[in-house]
């Protein structure tokens, strides 16, 4: 573009004062996701849900050994139409992370992934102690101890 024209123009340009318009401003909005949360809670209010209290968590095992854990959920449920809802922040955790705890949670299936991953977890360890054999042999005993009792009772 010529200079020329350019500097024409900007001497033109009037900022402010009188006669000029005025600048529309454009608001941003910040939208939220609450357009699909009315969507989801009307949907629920017409399968009549009720609120269930009083639970502490909620854990829900995948089949690879991973289990999404709802600590302090919201939940509510619709018994007539098998519907649970899970509200909450989850976390997604190991088995090995909640075992203690969750013991008298598992079903039969996570026992089953339960003890895979407990003989998994024993080869491993049986692999290691394979591998580091060499440096933690115990010498074998040479006199046995019933016949060094026997001496000392001797003398």
């Amino acid at each position: 573009m010529n200079t020329e024209k350019l500097a024409k123009l900007q001497s033109q340009v009037r900022i402010g004062g009188k006669g000029t318009p005025r600048r529309k401003v454009k608001k941003s909005t910040n939208r939220t996701g609450s357009g699909d949360d009315r969507k989801l809670q009307s949907s629920l209010q017409k399968l009549n849900v009720q609120p269930i209290p009083g639970i502490e968590e909620v854990n829900m095992f995948k089949d690879d050994g991973k289990v999404i854990h709802f600590a302090h959920p919201r939940i509510q449920a619709a018994v007539n139409s098998n519907t649970f809802a899970i509200h909450g922040r989850s976390a997604e955790k190991e088995l090995t992370e909640l075992v203690p705890n969750i013991l008298n949670q598992l079903g039969p299936d996570s026992l089953a992934s339960l003890r895979k991953l407990a003989e998994a977890y024993q080869a491993a360890q049986g692999s290691e102690d394979v591998a580091g054999d060499d440096d933690d042999e115990i010498p074998e005993l040479v006199e046995s101890f019933d016949k060094a009792e026997i001496e000392e009772k001797a003398e």
